[in-house]
């Protein structure tokens, strides 16, 4: 084996500072490097984290293997124990490019995270299939909802400052990326931490208004209760902000709600999609939802069931409750096993019948579709449409003809090349094990 591999586990974030280690590594002359960008937002992430480890060093005995992410940063021993493991390295440590010196040592370089300054001046950048752009503009969470684990392994709230932001959306625009998507661990407390100086809303329609070329900016994963008055704003004023929003909404029953120490109520969430529905109408929602959470009954799941109609949700990341030790949840009392796969399975169906909806009434529309490598593209609301041969990073227009179950298909309309004088930067993507977005 030659070069820098990476294999992600988890997050949007997590895939983008995979792509910035990578590149540190390969920058620092490391050759035969695998790292493991770990996940510990179940038990089965962190599980599935240990099994590639030890699958890479069986396959590839000569490949020196360095662990990093949530994991590693919350139970750093555990992985320094495993004999293929050469060294663990710690969250506020990874995206550190003298962290990737061929004469670092230490076998162990893990700190207190709940310790760890603000992130680096440039915020980590990644690419998705050599497409769109990932911006990881926040880290860490202040919230302590009882099944998480997540604070423990990004520390608090910190933000980029908005003017070191706005020149890296400059940079990847220039570079030729139509498309830019905010990331980080809790992105609506962006700002939270600088004072009073801006908040998402604020970040965001400088950003548009900064850098007029970028043709389409998304958000990642966000918490509806903190969306401020300028974000809501954006979306009903910005054509160019993609009317898609996945929401960490995690049940819809408040009971629920209150113990999983949530700040939203179902009411809230309620409220929140259709207010944006109302300013934006063709806001198009997703969302994290866990089922069999301890204490659940029947009656509370059939609330966070009907809550993908009452919300209008399309796209659903489906998680069967993993108690993780140490926190609060845990220790409540849990539902059945095979009654926590029943449900997840329950909400998995529930959630493909929201998407055949909503591929449905795109039948007859044409959609404006950035296209990926593979032959497949993303309008801006996510929808998945095949785009035959077109070449990546192009904007098209797509006239839906069909659904095709997992992406729609129909004839392309018009076409937009690169502009002039642009080149994207094709780098290499991390090989991404996506097992949970962050909440």
């Amino acid at each position: 084996m030659t070069g820098v591999e990476v294999l992600t586990f988890g997050c949007r974030l997590n895939l983008v500072e995979s792509d910035a280690m990578r590149r540190a590594a390969e920058e620092a002359g490391q050759d035969g490097l695998v790292i493991v960008n770990t996940c510990a937002v179940t038990a089965e992430a962190t599980r599935q984290a240990r099994q590639a480890i030890r699958r890479v060093k069986r396959e590839r005995p000569g490949a020196r293997i360095i662990v990093t992410g949530c994991a590693a940063q919350i139970d750093p021993l555990r992985f320094a124990e495993m004999p293929e493991v050469a060294r663990v390295v710690g969250n506020a440590e990874k995206t550190d490019p003298a962290t990737w010196a061929p004469a670092t040592s230490g076998r162990v370089s893990v700190s207190d995270i709940m310790q760890a300054g603000p992130p680096p001046k440039a915020p980590s950048e990644g690419v998705e299939d050599h497409t769109r752009a990932f911006l990881a503009v926040q880290t860490g969470c202040d919230h302590r909802c009882t099944f998480c684990v997540i604070p423990f392994g990004r520390g608090p709230s910190r933000s980029s400052p908005p003017e070191t932001i706005l020149s890296a959306v400059r940079r990847l625009t220039d570079k030729g990326f139509r498309e830019i998507v905010l990331t980080g661990v809790d992105l609506t407390s962006y700002g939270a931490d600088l004072g009073d100086e801006i908040k998402l809303g604020g970040l965001v329609r400088s950003i548009l208004r900064a850098v007029p070329r970028l043709e389409r900016l998304r958000l990642s994963s966000i918490d509806c209760i903190e969306a401020d008055a300028d974000l809501i704003e954006a979306f009903a004023s910005e054509p160019r902000l993609a009317p898609h929003l996945h929401l960490s909404l995690q049940a819809g029953d408040d009971m629920i709600l209150k113990r999983m120490k949530r700040r939203h109520t179902r009411l809230d969430a309620i409220a929140f999609c259709a207010e944006l529905r109302r300013l934006r109408p063709d806001m198009v929602f997703g969302a994290d939802l866990i089922a069999g959470f301890p204490t659940e009954t029947e009656a509370m799941f059939e609330n966070t069931l009907r809550l993908i109609e009452d919300c209008g949700l399309t796209y659903l990341h489906v998680f069967p409750f993993s108690a993780r030790p140490g926190t609060p949840a845990a220790k409540m009392p849990p539902v059945a096993p095979a009654l926590v796969k029943e449900r997840a399975k329950r909400l998995r169906i529930a959630g493909e019948a929201a998407l055949r909806r909503h591929h449905a009434a795109q039948i007859g529309k044409v959609l404006r579709v950035l296209t990926e490598r593979g032959g497949l593209g993303r309008a801006a609301d996510f929808t998945c449409v095949r785009t035959g041969d077109a070449a990546p990073s192009l904007m098209i227009d797509v006239a839906i003809e069909r659904d095709e179950g997992k992406a729609l298909s129909g004839v392309r309309v018009r076409g937009a090349a690169t502009p002039a004088g642009a080149t994207v930067e094709l780098s290499p993507p991390a090989l991404a094990y996506d097992t949970a977005l962050c909440p």
